[in-house]
Protein backbone atom coordinates (compact mmCIF):
# COMPACT_ATOMS: atom_id res chain seq x y z
CA UNK A 1 0.00 0.00 0.00
CA UNK A 2 3.19 2.00 0.96
CA UNK A 3 4.51 1.48 -2.24
CA UNK A 4 1.42 2.21 -3.83
CA UNK A 5 1.36 5.68 -2.53
CA UNK A 6 4.98 6.79 -2.84
CA UNK A 7 5.18 5.60 -6.90
CA UNK A 8 1.75 7.70 -7.72
CA UNK A 9 3.38 10.49 -5.81
CA UNK A 10 6.50 9.92 -7.92
CA UNK A 11 4.45 9.65 -11.19
CA UNK A 12 2.08 13.04 -10.01
CA UNK A 13 5.44 14.89 -9.62
CA UNK A 14 7.10 14.00 -12.91
CA UNK A 15 3.45 14.69 -15.17
CA UNK A 16 4.01 18.25 -13.43
CA UNK A 17 7.47 19.11 -14.07
CA UNK A 18 6.96 17.92 -17.48
CA UNK A 19 4.07 20.05 -18.13
CA UNK A 20 5.49 23.20 -16.41
CA UNK A 21 8.52 22.61 -18.92
CA UNK A 22 5.93 22.55 -21.81
CA UNK A 23 4.53 25.46 -20.56
CA UNK A 24 7.42 27.32 -20.07
CA UNK A 25 8.47 26.80 -23.64
CA UNK A 26 5.02 26.95 -25.08
CA UNK A 27 2.56 29.10 -23.07
CA UNK A 28 3.31 32.68 -24.78
CA UNK A 29 2.27 35.58 -22.49
CA UNK A 30 2.52 39.63 -22.61
CA UNK A 31 3.54 41.25 -20.05
CA UNK A 32 3.22 45.24 -20.08
CA UNK A 33 5.34 47.95 -18.08
CA UNK A 34 5.14 51.92 -18.13
CA UNK A 35 8.15 54.11 -18.49
CA UNK A 36 7.80 58.50 -18.15
CA UNK A 37 9.97 60.72 -19.14
CA UNK A 38 10.32 64.28 -19.64
CA UNK A 39 11.91 63.56 -23.03
CA UNK A 40 8.90 61.85 -24.22
CA UNK A 41 5.76 63.85 -25.27
CA UNK A 42 3.39 61.25 -26.61
CA UNK A 43 2.99 57.28 -26.32
CA UNK A 44 5.37 55.26 -27.83
CA UNK A 45 4.12 51.59 -27.69
CA UNK A 46 7.84 49.22 -28.05
CA UNK A 47 7.41 45.65 -28.27
CA UNK A 48 10.64 43.98 -27.00
CA UNK A 49 11.39 40.17 -27.82
CA UNK A 50 14.90 37.97 -27.39
CA UNK A 51 15.90 34.80 -27.11
CA UNK A 52 13.91 32.88 -29.43
CA UNK A 53 16.98 30.53 -29.58
CA UNK A 54 14.91 29.20 -33.43
CA UNK A 55 12.04 27.81 -31.17
CA UNK A 56 8.61 28.44 -33.08
CA UNK A 57 5.14 29.29 -31.49
CA UNK A 58 3.01 27.12 -33.99
CA UNK A 59 3.44 27.04 -37.62
CA UNK A 60 6.46 29.57 -38.80
CA UNK A 61 5.35 31.43 -35.34
CA UNK A 62 2.21 32.04 -36.33
CA UNK A 63 1.15 32.65 -32.64
CA UNK A 64 3.88 34.74 -31.30
CA UNK A 65 2.78 36.80 -35.05
CA UNK A 66 -0.53 37.07 -34.16
CA UNK A 67 0.27 38.47 -30.75
CA UNK A 68 2.73 41.30 -32.19
CA UNK A 69 -0.46 42.04 -33.87
CA UNK A 70 -2.94 42.23 -31.40
CA UNK A 71 -0.18 44.47 -29.54
CA UNK A 72 -0.21 47.01 -32.45
CA UNK A 73 3.65 48.68 -31.35
CA UNK A 74 5.01 51.43 -32.78
CA UNK A 75 8.40 49.30 -33.27
CA UNK A 76 9.85 45.52 -32.62
CA UNK A 77 13.07 45.49 -31.07
CA UNK A 78 14.41 41.78 -31.14
CA UNK A 79 17.20 42.05 -28.49
CA UNK A 80 19.75 38.88 -29.32
CA UNK A 81 19.60 34.98 -29.15
CA UNK A 82 17.07 35.23 -31.94
CA UNK A 83 19.41 31.81 -33.00
CA UNK A 84 21.67 29.64 -31.94
CA UNK A 85 24.95 29.43 -32.40
CA UNK A 86 24.86 25.93 -34.05
CA UNK A 87 22.02 26.83 -35.95
CA UNK A 88 22.22 25.20 -39.82
CA UNK A 89 20.84 28.51 -41.08
CA UNK A 90 19.03 31.57 -39.98
CA UNK A 91 15.18 30.47 -41.16
CA UNK A 92 13.34 30.76 -38.15
CA UNK A 93 14.47 34.25 -37.60
CA UNK A 94 14.52 35.77 -41.18
CA UNK A 95 10.74 34.04 -41.35
CA UNK A 96 9.49 35.94 -38.33
CA UNK A 97 11.25 39.28 -39.32
CA UNK A 98 9.33 39.23 -42.53
CA UNK A 99 5.85 38.54 -40.99
CA UNK A 100 6.36 40.91 -38.64
CA UNK A 101 8.18 43.79 -40.55
CA UNK A 102 4.56 45.42 -41.65
CA UNK A 103 3.07 45.41 -38.18
CA UNK A 104 6.11 47.88 -37.32
CA UNK A 105 9.52 48.99 -38.23
CA UNK A 106 11.68 46.04 -36.93
CA UNK A 107 14.64 46.77 -35.04
CA UNK A 108 18.04 43.54 -34.20
CA UNK A 109 20.61 43.70 -31.67
CA UNK A 110 22.92 40.77 -31.94
CA UNK A 111 23.46 38.10 -28.52
CA UNK A 112 26.01 35.74 -27.94
CA UNK A 113 24.26 33.05 -30.27
CA UNK A 114 24.59 35.48 -33.25
CA UNK A 115 28.21 36.60 -32.15
CA UNK A 116 28.87 32.90 -32.28
CA UNK A 117 26.68 32.31 -35.66
CA UNK A 118 28.65 34.75 -37.18
CA UNK A 119 32.16 33.20 -36.14
CA UNK A 120 31.60 29.97 -37.62
CA UNK A 121 30.78 31.00 -40.68
CA UNK A 122 27.46 29.31 -41.03
CA UNK A 123 26.02 32.17 -43.46
CA UNK A 124 26.78 35.96 -43.90
CA UNK A 125 23.53 36.41 -41.08
CA UNK A 126 23.96 40.58 -40.73
CA UNK A 127 22.49 40.73 -44.17
CA UNK A 128 19.72 38.07 -44.40
CA UNK A 129 18.35 39.63 -40.79
CA UNK A 130 18.59 42.98 -43.38
CA UNK A 131 17.23 41.36 -46.57
CA UNK A 132 14.40 40.07 -44.30
CA UNK A 133 13.17 43.45 -43.52
CA UNK A 134 15.21 44.62 -39.87
CA UNK A 135 17.76 47.09 -39.33
CA UNK A 136 20.32 46.05 -37.69
CA UNK A 137 21.78 48.00 -34.74
CA UNK A 138 25.92 46.52 -33.64
CA UNK A 139 27.72 49.22 -31.88
CA UNK A 140 25.72 51.29 -33.87
CA UNK A 141 22.85 53.86 -33.58
CA UNK A 142 20.02 55.72 -35.31
CA UNK A 143 18.35 59.18 -34.50
CA UNK A 144 14.22 58.45 -35.74
CA UNK A 145 10.28 60.08 -35.22
CA UNK A 146 8.00 57.95 -33.43
CA UNK A 147 4.26 59.55 -32.75
CA UNK A 148 6.13 63.11 -32.85
CA UNK A 149 8.85 61.72 -30.38
CA UNK A 150 12.22 62.07 -31.33
CA UNK A 151 14.31 58.68 -30.42
CA UNK A 152 18.00 57.72 -30.93
CA UNK A 153 17.86 53.77 -30.84
CA UNK A 154 21.36 52.23 -30.64
CA UNK A 155 22.19 48.69 -30.68
CA UNK A 156 25.31 46.70 -28.71
CA UNK A 157 26.71 43.32 -27.30
CA UNK A 158 29.61 44.19 -25.75
CA UNK A 159 30.58 45.07 -22.12
CA UNK A 160 29.72 49.15 -21.60
CA UNK A 161 33.01 48.92 -19.25
CA UNK A 162 36.62 47.66 -19.60
CA UNK A 163 37.79 44.08 -18.93
CA UNK A 164 40.31 45.74 -16.88
CA UNK A 165 39.41 43.87 -13.38
CA UNK A 166 38.07 47.21 -11.84
CA UNK A 167 35.23 47.27 -14.84
CA UNK A 168 35.98 51.08 -15.58
CA UNK A 169 34.52 53.17 -17.81
CA UNK A 170 37.70 55.27 -18.28
CA UNK A 171 38.82 56.69 -22.11
CA UNK A 172 41.85 54.65 -21.39
CA UNK A 173 40.92 51.99 -20.37
CA UNK A 174 37.83 50.98 -22.46
CA UNK A 175 38.14 49.84 -26.17
CA UNK A 176 37.95 53.06 -28.58
CA UNK A 177 35.42 52.23 -30.55
CA UNK A 178 33.21 51.32 -28.10
CA UNK A 179 34.03 54.47 -25.90
CA UNK A 180 33.48 56.70 -28.71
CA UNK A 181 29.98 54.79 -29.92
CA UNK A 182 29.05 55.11 -25.65
CA UNK A 183 29.94 58.89 -25.96
CA UNK A 184 28.72 59.72 -29.02
CA UNK A 185 25.37 57.85 -28.31
CA UNK A 186 24.78 60.08 -25.05
CA UNK A 187 25.18 62.92 -26.36
CA UNK A 188 21.67 64.11 -27.45
CA UNK A 189 18.37 65.57 -26.58
CA UNK A 190 16.59 62.14 -27.93
CA UNK A 191 15.11 59.90 -25.87
CA UNK A 192 18.22 57.70 -25.23
CA UNK A 193 16.97 53.99 -25.94
CA UNK A 194 19.90 51.38 -26.34
CA UNK A 195 19.49 47.53 -26.96
CA UNK A 196 21.96 45.36 -25.17
CA UNK A 197 21.46 41.80 -24.76
CA UNK A 198 23.50 41.07 -22.02
CA UNK A 199 21.93 43.20 -19.04
CA UNK A 200 25.37 42.56 -17.40
CA UNK A 201 27.19 44.49 -20.04
CA UNK A 202 25.72 48.30 -17.83
CA UNK A 203 24.88 46.87 -14.30
CA UNK A 204 28.47 45.84 -13.34
CA UNK A 205 31.86 48.38 -12.60
CA UNK A 206 31.00 51.99 -13.43
CA UNK A 207 28.79 51.58 -16.55
CA UNK A 208 25.54 52.13 -15.01
CA UNK A 209 27.00 55.11 -13.23
CA UNK A 210 28.45 56.44 -15.96
CA UNK A 211 26.10 56.72 -19.20
CA UNK A 212 23.69 58.71 -19.37
CA UNK A 213 20.86 56.30 -20.74
CA UNK A 214 17.21 56.71 -20.66
CA UNK A 215 16.41 53.01 -21.21
CA UNK A 216 18.10 50.13 -22.00
CA UNK A 217 16.67 46.59 -23.12
CA UNK A 218 18.06 43.40 -22.40
CA UNK A 219 17.28 39.46 -22.47
CA UNK A 220 19.96 36.54 -22.50
CA UNK A 221 18.87 34.99 -18.87
CA UNK A 222 16.28 33.90 -19.27
CA UNK A 223 14.76 34.68 -16.12
CA UNK A 224 17.26 32.77 -14.67
CA UNK A 225 16.26 29.60 -16.28
CA UNK A 226 14.19 27.70 -13.09
CA UNK A 227 12.18 29.62 -11.21
CA UNK A 228 11.49 29.05 -7.62
CA UNK A 229 8.38 30.09 -5.35
CA UNK A 230 9.85 33.30 -3.18
CA UNK A 231 13.60 33.04 -4.51
CA UNK A 232 12.62 33.65 -8.46
CA UNK A 233 15.18 32.96 -10.75
CA UNK A 234 18.39 30.54 -9.90
CA UNK A 235 21.14 31.40 -12.19
CA UNK A 236 21.88 34.38 -14.22
CA UNK A 237 25.24 34.62 -16.82
CA UNK A 238 28.00 36.64 -15.45
CA UNK A 239 25.55 37.21 -11.62
CA UNK A 240 25.74 33.71 -10.97
CA UNK A 241 23.33 31.82 -8.40
CA UNK A 242 19.80 33.41 -7.52
CA UNK A 243 20.67 36.89 -9.58
CA UNK A 244 19.04 40.06 -9.20
CA UNK A 245 18.93 41.29 -12.97
CA UNK A 246 17.06 38.73 -14.90
CA UNK A 247 13.32 40.00 -15.61
CA UNK A 248 11.16 43.20 -14.95
CA UNK A 249 12.68 47.08 -14.56
CA UNK A 250 15.38 48.17 -13.01
CA UNK A 251 16.64 51.96 -12.04
CA UNK A 252 20.39 52.74 -11.68
CA UNK A 253 22.16 56.31 -11.79
CA UNK A 254 22.70 57.23 -14.85
CA UNK A 255 21.16 54.06 -16.29
CA UNK A 256 17.64 55.81 -15.61
CA UNK A 257 15.66 52.59 -16.64
CA UNK A 258 16.47 48.65 -17.32
CA UNK A 259 13.54 46.71 -18.77
CA UNK A 260 15.00 42.80 -18.63
CA UNK A 261 12.53 39.83 -20.22
CA UNK A 262 12.52 36.55 -19.89
CA UNK A 263 12.59 35.68 -23.53
CA UNK A 264 10.85 33.50 -25.53
CA UNK A 265 13.18 30.07 -25.42
CA UNK A 266 16.39 28.30 -24.46
CA UNK A 267 19.71 27.22 -25.76
CA UNK A 268 21.66 24.16 -24.89
CA UNK A 269 21.35 24.75 -20.76
CA UNK A 270 21.68 22.35 -18.38
CA UNK A 271 18.14 22.98 -16.98
CA UNK A 272 15.18 23.48 -18.90
CA UNK A 273 13.07 26.75 -18.56
CA UNK A 274 10.46 25.61 -15.23
CA UNK A 275 7.72 28.05 -13.62
CA UNK A 276 8.66 30.71 -16.64
CA UNK A 277 6.75 31.27 -19.05
CA UNK A 278 7.88 32.97 -22.74
CA UNK A 279 7.13 36.29 -22.78
CA UNK A 280 6.84 39.46 -25.27
CA UNK A 281 7.48 42.24 -23.24
CA UNK A 282 5.59 45.59 -24.01
CA UNK A 283 6.56 48.93 -22.81
CA UNK A 284 4.54 51.99 -22.81
CA UNK A 285 6.56 55.48 -22.88
CA UNK A 286 4.76 58.16 -22.00
CA UNK A 287 5.00 61.73 -20.95
CA UNK A 288 6.41 62.47 -17.32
Amino acid sequence: MAAGIVLAAVIAIAVFIKVEIYISYNSLEAEEYTISSDRINSEVKLALISDLHDHTFGEKNEELVQMLKEQEPDLILMAGDMINDISKDSHVAVELIEQVKDIAPVYYSLGNQEEDYIGRGTSDLLNELKDAGAIVLDESYQDIQVNGNAIRLGGMYDYAFALDGNNTTTKESMRPSLYQFLTDFQDTDSYRLMMAHRPDSFIFGDAAKTWDIDLVVSGHNHGGQVILPFLGGIYGGDQGWFPKYVDGVHHFKKVKNMVITRGLGSGEEKLPRFNNKPEVVMIYLEKE
